[in-house]
């Protein structure tokens, strides 16, 4: 029932049809979506323990469609996001059969279990395809000339990383991900105090449940306020927080200097083992060569929770659990300490720019090379595409982790993203 409901919610809202409209003098809405078909090429080395399972390579492709619609009544506001998911390829199959602590590394669907509303619908998950549908926004809101409040399901972004986050710590961007225009909504009670001065207060409720009881539980949930303020040609954050039982205080900030934006957040996380502290720090310039347009990013990140010894094999991290229940909730992307990233963005024609990446684990060392491309062939159409390039020995973060069969490694050669978006 859940599923046709979801289904006819769907249907009526592309009925209304357009972009937008009035329903009444005081009530507008906006009416919107895209489809995105994905291709996804990926190849393994020969002593990659994907090969048995894959032979030397895996295609898989994927469609995300979603529909955005939102209202505007007065003072009081309503966002719904419906969003449908088809899967089919190798990965599909394979990461379903993965026992449960490989899943951390590799995860199957996307699911509400541990979210206040469940608000996601497996409509197919067999053999190598799967498909969901799922509303990844539904709040309301009520805004004032200095108060904003929203509950429901939205998405929050804090901290001044560019790359990686230690500030952002509801449902952050995977550093290496290609398509970074929707984050992953939470279930929140959402607040913002406007100042005068421009100074700003906002504070976070998320609500979560107990993964193992169900119950929604102090200890799974979050509270969290931000204090956003500007001094001079700077601003700062400060950051207090009640995050899945530990203590999290922050500060951070964004500077001009010459003709850079130097930013960055320090968070400390207090709990009953240790205090960890979280870095990140970065430079962006941006120029014109050539008639060209150019930007650069350089970032440094220091994951207090990362492993120290630069042992990431499944028994090493399977001693830092810490790491592993921030990587599983989706906080944390890395598993060594010291990262370096650079980041450039070539605009070679107002419709086409170029960006190559470079992610480093210091550690290792080991690396991660991608470019990304991105075409915009005609109006309402975009052509993203990467190819990323693993650097590293085996045993290394990105040369591959090592597994308990001698001279294997969870190890995966160069890969191929292309994606084609319809917006309407």
């Amino acid at each position: 029932m859940a599923n046709r409901r979801a289904t006819i919610a769907t249907v009526l809202l592309l009925a209304v049809g357009g972009a937008g409209g009035v329903l009444a003098d005081d009530t507008t809405f906006d009416l919107g979506g895209r489809v995105r078909p994905q291709f996804v090429f990926t190849g393994y080395p020969d002593n990659s323990i994907f090969r048995d399972v894959f032979g030397s390579t895996s295609e898989d492709l994927n469609l995300d469609a979603r529909v955005v619609l939102g209202m505007d009544h007065g003072r009081w506001s309503v966002d719904v996001d419906y969003q449908f998911i088809a899967l089919y390829g190798d990965r599909v199959e394979f990461s379903r059969e993965l026992p449960e602590e490989l899943r951390i590394l590799y995860p199957h669907l996307p699911t509400d279990r541990t979210r206040l509303f469940d608000l996601t619908w497996v409509l197919n998950d067999s053999g190598r395809t799967a498909a969901i549908n799922r509303l990844d926004r539904l709040s309301v809101g009520y805004t004032t000339d200095k108060v904003v409040v929203k509950f429901g399901r939205q998405a929050i972004s804090w901290g001044n990383g560019l790359i990686y986050n230690a500030m952002d710590i509801f449902n952050p961007f995977d550093p290496a991900a290609v398509d970074k225009e929707y984050k992953t909504g939470d279930d929140m009670l959402y607040g913002q105090y406007l100042r005068d001065s421009g100074d700003d207060l906002q504070g976070v409720v998320v609500f979560r449940r107990n993964i193992m009881t169900g119950d929604v539980e102090a200890d799974a949930s979050s509270l969290a306020f931000k204090y956003h303020g500007m001094v001079g040609a700077g601003e700062y954050d400060a950051l207090v927080s009640r995050h899945y039982g530990d203590t999290l205080v922050g500060v951070g900030g964004n500077r001009s200097i010459g003709g850079a934006v130097w930013q960055g957040d320090l968070v400390v996380t207090l709990n009953e083992d240790a205090t960890v502290p979280s870095l990140v720090t970065n430079l962006s310039y941006s120029w014109t060569w050539g008639g060209k347009n150019f930007s650069g990013v350089a970032e440094y990140f220091y994951n207090g929770f990362g492993q120290a010894d630069g042992c990431y094999s499944l028994e090493c991290l399977s001693k830092n659990p810490e790491l592993l229940n921030r990587i599983a909730r989706g906080e944390l992307f890395t598993l060594g300490r010291n990262y370096v990233a650079l980041s450039a963005m070539i605009e070679i024609h107002p419709l086409f720019t170029l960006t190559p990446n470079l992610f480093t684990n210091l550690g290792d060392p080991s690396a991660l090379f991608q470019v990304l491309f991105q075409i915009d062939p005609r109006e309402s159409l975009v052509l993203l595409s990467s190819v990323n390039l693993p650097i590293g020995a085996d045993g290394t973060e990105f040369g591959g982790l090592s597994t308990e069969v001698p001279g294997l490694y969870l190890s995966t050669g160069p890969s191929v993203f292309l994606q084609l978006g319809w917006y309407w």
